[in-house]
């Protein structure tokens, strides 16, 4: 399993921007980010300065979204739509689509679900439980 640094999360996306900045050829990787980032113009300021990225690397701002953390999440939720993994998450997220009718307001609620799975496996030190991130997804598509 691949595990990059922090660092090495802030030098990939920021070197995403600027291909895309210059109409670079771009990896499939690649585009699928950048596709990411054009959804969040609010972030391009932060992607365009790699060496304010890596010097802000350690830097929390309580009332603040982190981007680098934030289009993570949505290029892991596309990964595992892509490979529905955990098995059931690409179905949710459809639903959760097409009741919001909209893919990136889909991904922002399937990242509630995923942030609370991820923060309950780090708080009982057991593995992510799949199946009440994927009911979280579920419920969120169902409700009214």
């Amino acid at each position: 399993m691949i595990q990059p640094s922090q660092a090495d999360v802030r030098r990939f996306f920021c070197g995403v921007y600027a291909k895309a900045q210059t109409a670079a050829a771009l990896e499939p990787m690649e585009m699928l980010v950048s596709q990411w980032i054009d959804e969040h113009p609010e972030y391009h300021a932060e992607l365009s300065d790699v060496e304010a990225a890596l010097a802000n690397l350690h830097q929390v701002e309580p009332n603040r979204e982190n981007p680098f953390l934030h289009l993570s999440m949505h290029l892991s939720i596309s990964e595992q739509c892509s490979i529905d993994q955990p098995r059931g998450i690409r179905q949710a997220v459809e639903l959760l689509t097409h009741r919001l009718n909209s893919l990136h307001d889909a991904h922002h609620q399937a990242m509630d679900c995923l942030g609370r799975m991820v923060f309950e496996s780090q708080r009982s030190g057991r593995m992510p439980d799949g199946e009440s991130y994927i009911a979280c997804v579920q419920r969120s598509a169902t409700q009214d």
